[in-house]
């Protein structure tokens, strides 16, 4: 989940108050991928919708992907390449240059993501074709679970090396992906069900990050500044929140990647249990996506999950709703408040002498995840441009010629992901997490698993179901 060649926080080498770089202050508006996903994400959104009223069909051929080619033999596909190398030349040098930009302006060399990215491209081709196949879904050969997998067996087995990782931005193509969902995502759905789910999300934050707190420093005894690292990146999202929090309060590197690991064992365990859990308990596809987004710990791979499982029940769209408005809407946005808290504690508690300053109120705007405000934004175009037309005109004018697109825009967002989520999982480095951490941040994946179960099956079952109706 992480990618170590661009950790980013503020973290402390020592562990022992010493402050880390100064903040980024409003420079993060160029600095911040968080940033770069808004401007990337509403960016594509805008040329879709010009395509669209323009009547060309530009976009749908620069997004083109062989997912949609349905073959069954090799023969098909490779005709499908030779007809359309030219589009995918196009396609590759696209993105190169949009990804190669932003990430060169964050600091990142373009000798450096060139290598990785041109690796993720040609990987990202392969995962499609596998999803075209004819019988991928009756293997369940989803793109992104494949993405994952054959990740994970190419950096564990083949070894790549460390440097590709400057291509696999993790976070970025993830926050990307989000902001690109929310064009497909009303606002009257937020509306409606986005207390429900907050109401869940502030239950299951609450819960789970106090009892892995305490679990931590009563129980095994661990430093607060590690038992506040992994509390909230078990209690809200996983990599970004394990970011912000040991910024927030000075952390030491090896706690952030303490809890980076931990995150990436559960999130892979998640991935596979929860779908086929779901599947064996019936539960309905809003149900599902609600309880994997309380229970997941990282925005891709309870993506990956909620679409799995949608795919299993029949209804996709209802899984991936429930899921975003659960963890995207509602868990997402604790990172800002635990941020705040914890660093208002560091520095009042913790380290007062070494700090010297009280903790502003602007704290929590600088810890808030920003990609979610351009989820808000897309998604509130996306109403405004649909609102006057009806179910009909939707499905059959909007729906081909300018939601598929953006799907398909979104698709390779996150099969970038899922693709650098596996690559820079090293197996050999997951050691280094220790019994203790893993103790305290499992009984945080208990009480994830079994409360969101409670309250996505029997207290908000009815909300949850549903949606997608």
């Amino acid at each position: 989940m992480a990618n170590q060649a661009n950790p980013g926080p503020e973290v402390s080498d020592t562990g022992k108050g010493a402050l880390g770089p100064a903040p980024m202050g409003w420079k993060e508006l160029y600095l911040k991928e968080d940033w770069w996903a808004i401007y990337l994400g509403i960016g594509l959104m805008v040329i879709t919708l010009i395509s669209y009223w323009m009547g060309s069909d530009a976009v749908k051929l620069l997004f083109i992907n062989p997912g949609g080619v349905k073959w069954t033999t090799f023969d098909q596909l490779r005709a499908h390449f030779q007809q359309n190398f030219h589009l995918y030349l196009f396609q590759f040098l696209f993105w190169l240059v949009v990804f190669g930009i932003s990430t060169t302006i964050m600091g990142i060399k373009p000798s450096q993501f060139l290598p990785g990215f041109l690796c993720l491209y040609i990987l990202a081709v392969i995962m499609f074709s596998i999803g075209g196949w004819a019988n991928a879904a009756r293997y369940n050969l989803e793109p992104p679970l494949v993405a994952l997998i054959l990740g994970l067996i190419l950096a564990n087995v083949v070894s790549l090396p460390k440097w590709l990782d400057a291509g696999f931005r993790v976070e970025y193509y993830i926050k990307t992906g989000i902001v690109l969902l929310g064009a497909t995502f009303p606002v009257t759905l937020i509306v409606t069900a986005g207390p429900v789910a907050l109401l869940q999300a502030t239950i299951i934050s609450l819960t789970t990050c106090l009892t892995i707190y305490f679990v931590a420093t009563r129980f095994f005894g661990l430093d607060k500044r590690l038992a506040s690292v992994i509390g909230v990146g078990g209690s809200v999202c996983g990599v970004s929140a394990s970011m912000a929090i040991a910024s927030s309060v000075k952390a030491r590197k090896e706690d952030l990647y303490t809890s980076v690991t931990l995150v990436v064992v559960w999130a892979l365990v998640m991935i596979i249990v929860l779908p086929f859990v779901s599947k064996a308990l019936h539960l309905s596809p809003g149900v599902a996506g609600a309880w994997i987004g309380t229970s997941e710990f990282a925005d891709a791979a309870g993506f990956a999950a909620a679409s799995a499982y949608g795919k299993m029940a029949g209804n996709e769209n209802a899984a991936i709703q429930s899921f975003t408005l659960m963890k995207v809407i509602g868990r997402d946005m604790w990172i800002g408040i635990w941020s705040f808290v914890f660093a208002m504690i560091a520095c009042l508690k913790w380290e007062k002498e070494e700090c010297g300053t009280k903790p502003s109120a602007m704290e929590i705007w600088w810890r808030f995840p920003k990609f979610v405000i351009g989820f808000f934004l897309a998604t509130t175009l996306m109403t405004l441009v649909t609102a006057g037309f009806s179910t009909q005109a939707f499905n059959s004018t909007l729906k081909p010629d300018l939601i598929q697109p953006l799907v398909s825009i979104r698709s390779w967002a996150f099969i970038f992901c899922f693709l650098s989520i596996g690559l820079t999982t090293r197996f050999r480095e997951l050691k280094a997490a220790g019994l203790k951490p893993f103790g305290a941040f499992t009984a945080g994946v208990a009480i994830n698993v079994v409360l969101g179960f409670v309250l996505s099956h029997f207290v908000f079952g009815a909300y949850w179901t549903a949606l997608g109706k």
